[in-house]
C-alpha cells in the first residue's frame, strides 16, 4: 500500500451525521484536523508554562551561582518555546479564518507535498580569536562566560549544555547532537549563541546564611514548592472565550533577579548546507565588543548537517509484481517488490523481507530513471509499467500488476518519491547516518574537547591549555532531574 507522508488526521465515525455531513460538503474535515492541532499546541504552550513557572521559582530561590545560570538558561529557552508556539498557534488562526471566509485557493485540488525527515546537527565547534597578551602570555584577569546554544526548526526547540569558557579554550564545542523529526526540505534552522558573565554580581532570593539555617527540613520544603510550579502555571494559561483564544495563555513579562544571557551570535542553516562532512559556516555577531558577555569569536561555526528523508528511510510502496528485463526477453520474475530509497527490491517473496537477507535483484531508482505507463496491452491484458535506467548501460524493465488500481498505486508511488527526491537533492543520493545522542544528558563538560587548534599543535603544548572548568556536578545533575519532571508532566 502506498505509504504517502501525511500529519495526523481527525478522525469521524463511519455512518455517523458528521461523516454525512462532510460528504454533503457542508462541513470540512480539515476544521475538525486544525481543531486537533490547535489543541496539541494549546497543551505544549501550557506545558512549556509549567516550566516556565518552576524555573522562575528555582531561579528566585538560588543560592549558588551554578543553580542560577541552569535556571536562567531553562527560563530562556521555555521562553522561547512558547514564541514560537504561540506563532504557530496564531497562524493556524488565521488559515482557520481564511477558510471559513472561502479564501483558499487550493479548495479544488490537490496540492502534492514532499516528505518530510529528520535533520540533524552534531559536532559543532566555534573558534575564538584571542588576543596573544591574553591567551599566550595569560596576562589579565580570567574573564569567564557561560555560553550555550539554542537550535530552532519551526516551533522545535533544542538547547546545548553549558559550557565556560575562558582564555584557556580556543573553540567553544558542543558534540552532542541534536535531531529534529518531522522537518520539510524547506527547513531553517536558526542556530544561536547565548552568552553570560560569570564573574557579574547578581542577587538571589535566599542568603546563604538564611539556607544553611533552616537545614535540611527547608530543603524539603523548597523540593515541594518547585514541584508545585508545575500547577500554578496553569491558573494564568487557561483558553479564553475571545478570539482564537491565544492571548491568556501569554503570561506577564517576569522581572527576575539572577544571572541574563545575552545573545552573542546566530546563523541560519538550509537544505544547501546539508552535507556528510565537517563544514564551516559564517556567523553573524549581535553583540559588542563593551558587553561583559563578549567573547572574542572568529566569525565562523564549524558543524557536520546531515538530513535523512522519510523516502530514503520507509518503504515507500510494496506488493506482488511480475518483472521482465530487455535482457531476457519472454521471462516473467513472480517477485514481491519494496520500493526504498534509491532502490526497488524484489525478493522472492514477501517473508524474506528481513535486512539481513539480499534481494533476489534490484532495480536503481534514481533522478535519471525514467517510468512511465504504457497503453493497455491486449497479450497481457492489462496495463505495464516500464522503468528506465539512463546511467551506465541503458536497461529497460517492464512491470505487471494484479490489477489496474495496482498499476495506478504503483505510478503514484513513483511520482511521489520522485517528487520527494527533487525535493530533498543531494540528501537523496545516499543515505546520511545520523547519531543517535547519549541516554543521560549530563551537564559538566568533559575535560577534553577536540578543536581545530588542537590538530595543528603538539598534544604537549595543549595539557595545561585544554581544560574546562566543570559546573557543579551534584547540584547541576538535581536541578536537571526536577525540570526534567516538568517536560514529562
Amino acid at each position: 500500500m502506498f505509504c504517502r507522508n501525511q500529519t495526523s488526521r481527525a478522525t469521524v465515525a463511519r455512518g455517523s451525521a458528521m461523516e454525512m455531513e462532510v460528504k454533503r460538503g457542508r462541513f470540512r474535515l480539515s476544521v475538525l484536523e486544525d481543531s486537533a492541532q490547535d489543541c496539541e499546541v494549546q497543551r505544549q504552550i501550557e506545558r512549556e508554562v509549567r516550566i516556565r513557572e518552576g524555573a522562575c521559582k528555582l531561579l528566585a530561590a538560588c543560592s549558588q551561582r551554578d543553580q542560577a545560570l541552569e535556571a536562567s538558561k531553562t527560563l530562556l529557552t521555555s521562553n522561547s518555546r512558547i514564541l514560537a508556539l504561540m506563532t504557530q498557534l496564531q497562524r493556524m488562526k488565521e488559515a482557520q479564518a481564511m477558510q471559513k471566509a472561502g479564501r483558499r485557493s487550493s479548495d479544488g485540488g490537490t496540492e502534492r507535498l514532499p516528505c518530510t525527515g529528520k535533520v540533524a546537527i552534531s559536532d559543532i565547534r566555534i573558534p575564538l580569536m584571542w588576543k596573544d597578551s591574553e591567551y599566550f602570555k595569560n596576562k589579565g584577569e580570567l574573564h569567564q562566560c557561560a555560553v550555550f546554544c539554542l537550535l530552532q526548526v519551526g516551533t522545535e526547540i533544542h538547547d546545548t549544555d553549558l559550557v565556560i569558557v575562558d582564555r584557556t579554550l580556543t573553540d567553544i564545542c558542543f558534540d552532542e547532537p541534536m535531531i529534529f523529526t518531522d522537518v520539510p526540505p524547506g527547513f531553517d534552522l536558526r542556530v544561536e549563541l547565548y552568552s553570560c558573565c560569570v564573574e557579574e554580581e547578581f542577587n538571589v532570593g535566599f542568603s546563604s546564611r538564611r539556607l544553611s539555617r533552616l537545614g535540611s527540613a527547608s530543603s524539603k520544603k523548597f523540593m515541594a514548592s518547585l514541584e508545585t510550579a508545575a500547577s500554578c502555571g496553569s491558573h494564568g494559561s487557561g483558553t479564553g472565550s475571545g478570539e482564537g483564544g491565544v492571548s491568556p495563555v501569554l503570561l506577564p513579562a517576569l522581572s527576575i533577579r539572577g544571572p541574563k544571557y545575552h545573545l552573542l551570535a546566530h546563523t541560519s542553516l538550509t537544505l544547501c548546507h546539508v552535507q556528510k562532512s565537517f563544514r564551516t559556516h559564517d556567523l553573524t555577531i549581535s553583540d559588542t565588543e563593551d558587553s561583559s558577555s563578549w567573547l572574542p569569536l572568529y566569525g565562523n561555526l564549524c558543524c557536520r548537517l546531515v538530513a535523512q528523508p522519510l523516502c530514503m528511510t520507509q518503504d515507500v510502496m510494496c506488493g506482488k509484481l511480475r518483472i521482465q528485463s530487455e535482457t531476457n526477453p519472454g521471462e516473467w520474475r513472480d517477485v514481491y517488490g519494496v520500493l526504498n530509497g534509491s532502490d526497488l527490491k524484489c525478493y522472492q517473496q514477501k517473508d524474506d523481507i528481513d535486512p539481513l537477507d539480499t534481494p533476489v535483484f534490484t532495480i536503481p531508482i534514481n533522478k535519471e530513471t525514467r517510468v512511465r505507463a504504457t497503453e493497455r496491452d491486449p497479450a497481457l491484458q492489462t496495463q505495464s509499467i516500464t522503468i528506465t535506467n539512463q546511467c551506465g548501460a541503458k536497461t529497460t524493465y517492464t512491470i505487471l500488476t494484479h490489477t489496474s488500481k495496482d498499476t495506478h498505486s504503483w505510478m503514484e508511488a513513483f511520482w511521489q518519491h520522485f517528487y520527494d527526491m527533487s525535493q530533498w537533492k543531494q540528501c537523496c543520493d545516499e543515505l546520511m547516518k545520523i547519531e543517535e545522542p547519549s541516554a543521560k544528558k549530563t551537564v559538566a563538560v568533559t575535560s577534553k574537547q577536540g578543536s581545530l587548534y588542537h590538530e595543528m599543535v603538539t598534544p604537549s603544548s595543549t595539557q595545561s591549555r585544554n581544560h574546562l572548568i566543570p559546573l557543579n556536578r551534584p547540584v547541576s545533575s538535581e536541578i536537571q532531574s526536577l525540570l526534567s519532571t516538568y517536560y514529562n508532566d
